[in-house]
């Protein structure tokens, strides 16, 4: 869970440096990106871990 939120959090501040980058190429590319390691970050939070699964 751990793992989740720091994935998540990086996925913020990635996100907000691609914000203020956007008139530029690279700031789209660099929000895209930020944006899509919340999601994930969030998708891992709601997964049942393999080792609870697995009794």
């Amino acid at each position: 869970m751990t793992a989740s939120w720091v994935v998540t959090g990086l996925g913020v501040v990635v996100s907000l440096l691609g914000w203020y980058l956007t008139p530029d190429a690279w700031g789209y590319g660099i929000f895209g990106f930020g944006l899509a390691h919340i999601v994930l970050g969030v998708l891992d939070m709601f997964r049942d871990p393999a080792r609870r699964r697995a009794e």
